[in-house]
């Protein structure tokens, strides 16, 4: 007898589960992965931007023209924090961002991030 090739039906159904759940996992993260990358460049954008003798506020509302352009759903001007450290001007965030994935399924994802 020769060899059988191939594939079960059950290993089939089985494989394109797996995928399945990959590719809806992989959907519904890949948008938040793009949210903090935005979030990440326009902190270090708005630190380099700031001069040494920019005030919280200015970097508030150079945050909020950023935001305006580019809608963060997460991060808004009040929720990043704003520190000096060696003479240079640091900005920073985190936040926690939780994606619904199926029925009472979600999976949490904690961001943080940091101009320097």
């Amino acid at each position: 007898m020769n060899k059988q090739r191939g594939l079960a039906l059950s290993s089939l159904i089985f494989w394109c589960i797996g995928i399945a759940l990959v590719a809806l996992i992989g959907m519904k993260v890949v948008p938040s992965v793009i949210e903090y990358k935005t979030v990440l460049n326009t902190v270090k954008t708005v630190a380099n931007e700031a001069g040494a003798q920019s005030t919280v506020a200015d970097i508030r509302k150079a945050f909020d023209k950023y935001d305006n352009v580019n809608d963060f759903q997460s991060v808004s001007a009040q929720d990043i924090e704003i520190t000096k450290e060696g003479g240079q001007i640091v900005v920073s965030f985190s936040y926690e961002k939780r994606i619904p994935l199926f029925a009472n399924v979600s999976l949490v994802i904690d961001y943080a991030g940091s101009s320097n």
